[in-house]
């Protein structure tokens, strides 16, 4: 797990106990926590003037603020960031949580997109809050072979074998009608430049270099760039999007209630691009990270805190999971659950390929 983010103050053994307090208390009631329940529940021989003063001394040092005009305090994103980045202690999920979460994830094992799917659901579901899982990019693909069927009404059958045993189709429409002849010709030249390039390293190519020296090239190898860019678009197409479970849960947590902020995160779960561009940059990453508040870069999650993993197969990092829910969240009990379902994913997809 990531963390230091920034630097602390130092702070006193009674001041963290305070605050961990605090965090704690608020996490699980959601009102703010004022001196007198910190004296009941935290345990130490202490006046409430006492404790006042410690929390006045975490207020300025921005670690809690006050909430309006009440009289209890609520954690910042600073309290947050230094609650998981020192005092977290992690409830770990225990054998039966993790063999149900290994069965449900292993009955879906026939197909990538639909474990993506469980797996945000299983998310959604552990946590109450909304589970999100990128579609698995296949970033290891190598190309050994194309090959192409004519079909009737100008369409093409093209046939992708990838790392000696994984075989891809697509129905291809195209311009005009190809004898087998020229489709053969056309195979013929794609396998030899290609053969035993990454399918992304291929899909770069197409579209750039070779795109740009299509002026240069007969008839029929412009014909076959053409073919090829259209086959590697779609092939794309099954990388990045995610899918987002739960995502109405974030309701029922009345700081993020109101209709209009309600509606711009919606909208910006619909729109993908800002959320996308977030998991990204945790893939980067080998870790668990958390984005607390503001540190995600984006207005719309100021109030939303984001757990992510990144989940790998063959020790390859092809997507990330997570969980999207308030700043008030569990974190000793989320990011277990993050972390478990990362790994337990990535098994699934290793033995569905």
């Amino acid at each position: 797990m990531t963390d230091g983010r920034g630097h602390y103050e130092e702070l006193s053994d009674r001041a963290r106990h305070l605050l961990r307090v605090l965090v704690d208390r608020y996490v699980r009631e959601g009102h703010p926590v004022g001196s007198r329940t910190l004296s009941k529940e935290s345990g130490l021989e202490l006046s409430p003037a006492t404790i006042r003063n410690v929390m006045s001394d975490l207020e300025d040092l921005g670690y809690i603020g006050s909430p309006h005009t009440s009289a209890g305090r609520i954690p910042t994103a600073k309290g947050y960031r230094f609650f998981v980045d020192t005092m977290v202690n992690l409830q770990s999920l225990s054998e039966v949580e993790i063999r149900e979460l290994q069965e449900r994830l292993e009955r879906k094992a026939g197909s990538g997109r639909q474990l993506v799917e469980t797996a945000s659901n299983l998310l959604s579901g552990l946590t109450h809050m909304a589970g999100v899982v990128t579609v698995p990019r296949q970033v290891v693909g190598s190309l050994r072979q194309i090959e192409f069927l004519p079909l009737s009404d100008r369409r093409v059958l093209a046939i992708l074998v990838v790392n000696d045993t994984q075989v891809r189709n697509r129905i291809l429409n195209v311009d005009r009608n190809y004898t087998a002849d020229e489709l053969k010709r056309v195979s013929n030249y794609l396998t030899e430049q290609f053969a035993g390039k990454t399918i992304a390293s291929v899909r770069d190519t197409i579209v750039g270099e070779m795109q740009r020296t299509r002026e240069s090239m007969d008839r029929l190898m412009a014909d076959a760039i053409g073919i090829a860019r259209r086959i590697f678009a779609e092939d794309s197409g099954n990388e990045g999007g995610y899918y987002l479970a739960g995502e109405t849960n974030l309701m029922d947590f009345d700081e993020l209630s109101d209709v209009d902020k309600l509606r711009e995160l919606f909208e910006a779960f619909g729109r993908k691009r800002d959320i996308l561009h977030l998991l990204d940059r945790a893939m980067i990453s080998a870790d668990l990270q958390i984005f607390i508040g503001g540190e995600s870069g984006y207005q719309i999650l100021d109030e939303c805190s984001v757990v992510v993993s990144p989940y790998t197969v063959d020790q390859e990092i092809v997507g990330v999971l997570g969980v999207i829910g308030p700043t008030r969240m569990a974190y000793e009990r989320v990011i277990p659950i993050v972390d478990v379902t990362a790994r337990l994913l990535g098994s699934a997809l290793k033995s569905a390929d």
